[in-house]
């Protein structure tokens, strides 16, 4: 008897160092983060350096008002100051998100500190077309 103990116990041992040895085998994905240049060369050979998205930005795009007005509530209470940006048909959808931040979530304690509007210019060559943005600053009263 003691010896089919033993022959279990090393057949356990063997298999769990087989499963071991092919999931250290398998190939592990590559990482995923881009490390982003310093500089910037244009064609006349002029030095640039890259301004990172600012840490406090917020990009409206086509998700839900709330999970914008969520993540903005976040962010305002770890910087004390937001700005929502957006442009073309998500423009009122950015300013849904500064009025529920300031008047619904922040139980008014944040305001709209400032609100710029422009127009840029997108495309190329003959497919150039005006589009409006939108930032809103958002801060502590």
């Amino acid at each position: 008897m003691s010896t089919n103990k033993t022959d279990k116990k090393s057949e356990t041992e063997s298999t769990s160092i087989k499963a071991e040895k092919a999931l250290s085998s398998v190939a592990k994905p590559a990482s995923t983060t881009v490390k982003r240049p310093a500089v910037v060369r244009s064609s006349a050979e002029e030095v640039e350096t890259v301004r990172p998205a600012s840490f406090n930005n917020i990009y409206i795009g086509k998700k839900p008002v709330m999970s914008y007005a969520m993540s903005s509530l976040i962010q305002l209470t770890a910087c004390g100051e937001i700005v929502i940006k957006a442009r073309g048909m998500s423009i009122s959808r950015a300013v849904d998100v500064a009025e529920i931040v300031t008047k619904r979530l922040g139980n008014n304690v944040y305001e709209i500190k400032k609100v710029e509007i422009d127009t840029v210019k997108l495309g190329e060559g003959e497919d150039i077309r005006s589009v409006s943005t939108i930032e809103i600053a958002v801060g502590k009263k």
